[in-house]
Formats: structure tokens, sequence, C-alpha cells
């Protein structure tokens, strides 16, 4: 089997802990209870104010919205920087919100420097998914895509050693200290949702969207984020945004988001 684009290489055994880890969290999410949503006029500001986990290479602030209570599921944004449609989207889920979340901690920008600018990387020229002290973790460059179709020819670099930014390490950090049941992460333009688990939660996700559940996407991805994940036995779905208007991105996948932060998944 291809690893995924989260980096997954897990066994059977590893996988069914993971599927009923999930099945567990979705139940849970089905049931939790219901956080009050904001009328419309007030989405132009966040509900509340969001916590330092670190900061960047040029300096600015990494932000998470920390729950009040046990961390169940965390859900992360804009670890390329190129990818400013999680950002955007997960925003516009978490300004629906009244009040801060119960369950759930949102991080909007992983790669804060990489989003002002445009870039996959950090200001240091990494891929941060590429930077995760995985086992399967290699030195030198990494290609990527200008668009869905072109050949792999950007060059990048995986960092001067495994961990080696501060973003990678403020975000192993967060979730030593978090602890969540699950982590989501946000990637575009692949429109499919990539869980190597087969989980309850994975499928419902692509049930919801209409995308493809699949268990990897073709390619190799050492020393991502997801294959520092497997490495640690947590379960990660990749959640692929589609290359659609935002006006779609708003009515299709805005809505799971919130329910994923509201504890109303259904």
């Amino acid at each position: 089997m291809a690893p995924s684009r989260t980096g997954h290489h897990c066994s059977h055994g590893r996988a069914r802990a993971r599927s009923g880890a999930t099945t567990c969290l979705l139940l849970r999410l089905m049931s939790a209870p219901t956080l009050d949503r904001r009328p419309r006029a007030q989405w132009g500001t966040l509900p509340v104010a969001p916590t330092r986990y670190g900061q960047s290479v040029l300096g600015l602030p990494l932000e998470v919205w920390r729950p009040t209570g046990r961390c169940e599921v965390l859900l992360f944004a804009a670890i390329h920087g190129e990818e400013p449609e999680t950002t955007w989207a997960l925003s516009r889920a978490l300004r629906q919100l009244d009040g801060p979340l119960a369950h759930a901690a949102v991080v909007l920008a992983a790669n804060p420097d990489g989003l002002i600018r445009g870039t996959r990387g950090n200001a240091n020229g990494v891929d941060l998914n590429r930077n995760f002290p995985a086992r399967n973790w290699q030195p030198g460059e990494v290609l990527s895509r200008a668009t869905v179709d072109a050949p792999r020819d950007v060059v990048l670099h995986t960092g001067a050693s495994a961990g080696s930014e501060p973003e990678t390490q403020a975000l192993l950090a967060l979730i030593a200290e978090l602890q969540p049941d699950v982590v989501i992460a946000l990637h575009a333009p692949l429109a499919c949702i990539d869980d190597p688990a087969n989980s309850a939660l994975g499928h419902r996700l692509a049930e919801r969207t209409g995308m493809p559940l699949v268990p990897d996407v073709g390619y190799a991805t050492p020393g991502s984020f997801g294959s520092w994940c497997a490495d640690q036995a947590l379960p990660v779905i990749t959640y692929e945004l589609p290359v659609i208007a935002p006006e779609d991105t708003m009515a299709v996948h805005v809505p799971v988001f919130v329910d994923l932060l509201t504890g109303t998944l259904r």
C-alpha cells in the first residue's frame, strides 16, 4: 500500500485500535451538549481570545483556542502557507460559535509566516509537513507542485534536522499538553478524507462532505505530521478541501467544522 499524504504506516492491529478510538469519539461528538451559535451580524470577529503556544521563525505568535474541558479533537490549518482556504474555512466555523469550545482545540495557522507570505514552507524555506521527527524523516530537498497538474519541481527543504523548526516544535509541545484523542489536519486541494484507519469518524466525514474516503493519496511523505502520529499511535485524519468557490466551501465544509467544534456531528 502506498503511504498516505499524512504518512501513515500502521499495522492492522494498530489500525483497529485507532478505528475503535475514533468510533467512541464519534459517538461522543454526536451526543455532546451543543454550543450556542452567534447571529451572522457577529461573524466578523472571533468569540474568544486565543492563547499563545509558541512563535514562528519571524516571531509571529502561534495561537490556539483551547477547550475548557478535556481535548477530544484538535483541528489545525495552514501548515502549508499556500493553502489559505483551510484557515478561512476553519475561522468561519469558529466565528459562528458563542463562547469557548468545550472539547475541541483549534489552530488557525500552524505556519503563519508561510500564510502571510503565500509560501508552502516557513520563513526558512522548510516544508513543515516534512520536518516532524518521525522514524522515516529524511534530510534534503522536497519537491512540490505549483498546481495539481504540474510536475513536482518546486524546491523546499526538510530542515536542518528532524523537528528543527520552531513551528514544528511548538505543535509537538501543544499536542503533548492537550493529549487529543484525534487530530484533524486540514489541507487542500485533493478533495478527499485521508484516513488509513478507516475509522467511523472518517466515514462520517466522507458521508457529510461527499468526498471519497481514501487510505492514502499515492505518494510518500517522510517526516510528515502523519508519519509522526503513526509512530505515536495517535489517530489523525487529513481533511483535503477541494478546489471550489468560497461560497461552496461555506455551504458544504464549514458546517462540518462547526459540528466538529460543537460536538454535534450527525
